[in-house]
């Protein structure tokens, strides 16, 4: 009857299926709407978790320490990580020492020392910091950058949290 209408078929052996355009195109669409949902789905997650993730992450680390950091040059500044976040140690001309968080408060690019302009300053959009206190002095930061103590000690420069 097939043949009549124009249509031929194949013969299937037992066991073996045959994948109809409509079983296809409907597989096709779980796999998009799938990954839709995903693209959807996980920035709203990792915008929900980021909070208790970064205060999990910043409440486990309270100190650390940098050995040979002692020997850094008057002033210069030393880039490192407090917990996930980068930081900032300088040491002044002065030989005093301070460390902050180097996150932009406006938007959370790294800001960087200029010793030459007595700054730290945020090239992204304009932020300008005290080098001694950290408080926002110029542009769009809200406020200033986290203050960290600094304890200098015959091997290594420990920083902890104010």
């Amino acid at each position: 009857m097939p043949e009549a209408m124009g249509h031929s078929e194949e013969v299937l052996e037992e066991g073996e299926d045959l994948l109809t355009r409509r079983a296809f195109v409907r597989v096709l669409a779980g796999v998009v709407g799938a990954g839709y949902a995903g693209a959807i789905g996980y920035p709203i997650y990792r915008y929900l978790a980021t909070p208790a993730t970064r205060a999990s992450a910043m409440g486990a680390v309270t100190m650390v320490a940098l050995p040979g950091a002692q020997e850094l040059a008057p002033g210069s500044a030393l880039m490192f990580r407090f917990g996930t976040r980068t930081s900032m140690l300088i040491r002044h001309a002065d030989d005093t020492w301070v460390a902050f968080d180097a996150v932009c408060t406006h938007l959370g690019c790294t800001v960087q020392y200029e010793p030459d302009k007595e700054r730290i300053y945020c090239a992204c959009h304009g932020g300008v910091y005290d080098q001694h206190s950290g408080a926002a002095v110029a542009g769009p930061p809200p406020r200033g950058l986290t203050v960290y103590n600094v304890e200098v000690r015959d091997a290594e420069v420990i920083i902890s949290r104010v």
